[in-house]
């Protein structure tokens, strides 16, 4: 992977003279360089992507087959995928082959939505005004997309962004994180050259926010900007293009709440995974555990017990299961988190040291307040902390007090405690008896507040990037 790459862009690979040196997160050796684009490569893109918009899309079952091929292709290469994604992102290598082997499965879902891509009937002669008339809708594509992605899942939500796009018919501008830009780079490389995707479809460009996001963002030929990151970068960008459509999948303290009837075993059991997976680095990493106060010593006994046999490490090494933050910086805000909710009352029950390889060690705190940092804001690394609780609707109240909303969960074998949570947790998805952490590729996934203001998975994405067009015939 140590060399330059250059970015599928237009009919070849663009190179621009300048480069942007990709390290290891994790040892920070040098893993290659890609180019460094500026305003005026976007601009190129742009025209690029809107000629291909211009000569019509493709028919709905072509782009279906492109999408098949790419499901296999990816099947096929999930080893390959994995290794990048684990030396780019310090993704554990297990983890990385799990998140190849789930864009397969969006690869797959944006196939069927490009295959049941329909308007509807309107029923005209509803109305005196209308008697006579057949109507109809069309889904027609949105026009050219820009994408500007993240670095914690450079594959899977790349995929998110660019099959659907192929699935509408729209030509894509795309924006990978500079830290993780090989798996975007190698997987539009494989949709062109080896899934029948025709050049200028998609077109890669890389290089900083203040550069060519802006670009990205204030073009005005880009119809829609898909954008997955801060809160504070997303609604800037909502702001900045008022007459784009623009979705935002942001972040979270994804709170669980576990009720003295529930199976806390299991629960502990999988926090131990889902609060520390790719080193808390994801939107619905389980953050904030309320657990009833008639099984909060048991709990967290198991829940450390549990952490503490976690292998930290390599990215590379089979057997590690948490690997480095993306950044050193983004280490140490983590750990000054943990030591300032220390200092305000909570206890270190596991972890909050950073070891000899300078990774942070999976922690778990006990005795939370909510208005500390690591339970009020979104702490983005490996750290969870426990809270007790004695009353179910306080509880709730609790979880609800964030500005952010996109995944919650109960653990309960009461139905009416479930059904109270479904309707009081204000977020855009209510699980049960499930961590908050979990995600199906095709469930409609996004978040109220500062979580976002869309909805992905493959079907939902194609219908946020078609318009519908009205047709009527008169008789």
């Amino acid at each position: 992977m140590a060399h330059d790459h250059a970015l599928p862009f237009g009919d070849g690979r663009l190179t621009t003279g300048d480069w942007i040196e990709v390290r290891s997160p994790y040892d920070d050796a040098v893993l290659g360089r890609v180019p460094k684009c500026e305003a005026t490569h976007v601009a190129e893109a742009v025209s690029v992507a809107k000629r291909v918009h211009a000569a019509g899309p493709l028919a709905p079952y072509q782009r279906a087959e492109i999408l098949d091929r790419a499901a296999v292709a990816l099947a096929n290469r999930v080893e390959e995928f994995a290794q990048i994604i684990a030396a780019e992102a310090a993704k554990p290598i297990r983890t990385a082959r799990v998140e190849a082997q789930r864009a397969v499965s969006t690869f797959q879902f944006s196939a069927v939505a490009a295959r049941t891509l329909a308007g509807e009937v309107v029923p005209m002669d509803a109305s005196a005004a209308g008697a006579g008339k057949i109507a109809f809708t069309l889904r027609v594509p949105i026009g050219v997309v820009g994408a500007i992605t993240p670095f914690n899942f450079p594959l899977n939500l790349v995929v998110h962004k660019l099959a659907p796009a192929i699935a509408a018919g729209c030509p894509v501008v795309v924006k990978p994180a500079s830290q993780t830009p090989f798996s975007t780079i190698r997987l539009v490389e494989m949709l062109i050259d080896e899934c029948g995707l025709p050049a200028g479809h998609i077109n890669v460009v890389t290089g900083g926010g203040a550069s060519v996001g802006n670009a990205i963002v204030e073009h005005p030929d880009i119809a829609l900007i898909t954008f997955t990151g801060s809160p504070e970068v997303g609604w800037d960008i909502r702001a900045k293009a008022a007459r784009k459509k623009v979705g935002l999948e942001l972040g979270n303290n994804a709170p669980v709440i576990i009720e003295p009837t529930g199976d806390w075993e299991t629960a502990a059991t999988k926090i131990a995974i889902a609060g520390f997976s790719h080193a808390g680095q994801s939107c619905i990493s389980t953050q904030r555990i309320f657990v009833h106060d008639s099984i909060v010593a048991q709990f967290t006994d198991a829940l450390v017990d549990k952490v503490k046999n976690l292998v930290v490490g390599d990215p590379l090494d089979e057997a590690t299961d948490v690997s480095a933050l993306i950044s050193t910086t983004e280490r140490d805000r983590v750990h000054a988190w943990i030591e300032e909710a220390e200092a305000q009352g909570a206890s270190v029950a596991c972890g909050g040291e950073i070891g000899d390889d300078g990774v942070l060690l999976p922690t778990v705190l006990a005795n939370v307040a909510d208005e500390m940092k690591v339970c009020s804001l979104e702490v983005f690394g490996p750290v969870v902390g426990i809270a007790s609780y004695s009353d179910f609707d306080d509880a709730l109240r609790r979880a609800n007090t964030t500005r952010y909303g996109l995944q919650a969960a109960v653990f309960t074998t009461h139905i009416a405690d479930a059904m109270k949570a479904a309707r009081t947790l204000d977020f855009g998805g209510v699980l049960i008896n499930e961590v908050p952490t979990f995600r199906a590729d095709q469930q409609p996934y996004g978040g109220l507040r500062d979580s976002g203001n869309t909805r992905e998975g493959p079907k939902y994405t194609v219908e946020e990037m078609t318009e519908s067009r009205l047709v009527i015939l008169n008789a």
